[in-house]
């Protein structure tokens, strides 16, 4: 009965791995996934350890498939600062609109992170946020933008910062806000993609840091650490097909289909969760 028990313990961690790793990359929100699968799981959703442990998972996926880009920008914004040449600039810039649009979500972490883990962690509100998210979509379903990267300002970065701060919220898509708002200010396709994950970086970063002591302290991380280790796994390898299949799915502008789907779990959650 024992083994048994430890079997389906490790099974749960492994499908809320696999969820999260799904569902991270595509504008249907990974953590609405995850309070709605450990209510119907019956996982107990104590600190917020193993959120942060499988969103570094998918990290790392996101720095395996933007690698080129990242060394890209990385390598001319260093050159633009030392020899101001003009090829390197429009990536220089790319960057700090980058640090811009991770402020607004940094403040409201620090600031609101704990109320909102608090109070807005349940399957009602993700009922909610989930048709919210689903009405966004809808709206930018259609949109073609004309701006490359070389061609944004510190508004757009602005915009697509407050979209993402907006996405703390349980229910409301990371990626979604992100995109949405990079599609609502002009942005191509392939750019609002872009700046997307590559603003995912920085913040997730930053909240993992920040929220090491959660692991630390956290009582049941030695208990389950084999089942976080799948989920860890399970996470990585989810997220880097998800991705990829993700910006197939961006180029041709199916966005429309996401809206439908988070039209259709939001009704179901707000009914019979």
């Amino acid at each position: 009965m024992e083994v048994f028990s430890e079997l389906w313990t490790v099974t749960k961690y492994l499908l809320l791995g696999l969820t999260q790793g799904i569902t991270e990359p595509i504008p249907i929100s990974s953590s609405g996934h995850l309070i709605i699968l450990r209510e119907l799981f019956g996982i107990e959703a104590t600190g917020l350890s193993f959120e942060i442990f499988v969103n570094f998972a998918s990290l790392l996926a996101v720095l395996v498939i933007y690698r080129t880009d990242i060394i890209r920008l990385a390598k001319n914004g260093v050159q633009f600062v030392v020899t101001r040449e003009h090829e390197q600039k429009s990536d220089f810039q790319f960057i700090i609109y980058l640090i811009i649009a991770t402020i607004p979500v940094g403040v409201i972490g620090v600031l609101f992170g704990d109320v909102i883990s608090e109070w807005l962690s349940n399957t009602k509100v993700v009922g909610i946020t989930l048709l919210i998210t689903a009405a966004a979509l809808w709206i930018i379903r259609n949109l073609k933008g004309r701006k490359y990267d070389g061609d944004l300002s510190v508004k757009d970065s602005v915009i697509v910062g407050v979209a993402q701060a907006i996405a703390v919220t349980p229910g409301i898509s990371r990626s979604g806000a992100s995109i949405v708002g990079s599609m609502l200010v002009g942005m191509k396709q392939e750019t609002a993609l872009r700046f997307s994950f590559l603003l995912y970086i920085p913040v997730s970063l930053g909240t993992g840091i920040l929220e090491i002591p959660e692991i630390v302290n956290d009582p049941n991380f030695s208990e389950l650490v084999i089942p976080y280790v799948i989920a860890f796994v399970a996470t990585f390898i989810a997220t880097l097909f998800s991705l990829k299949w993700f910006i197939n799915i961006m180029t041709r502008g199916n966005l429309g289909y996401f809206s439908y789907y988070c039209l259709i779990v939001g009704v179901l959650v707000i009914l019979f969760l």
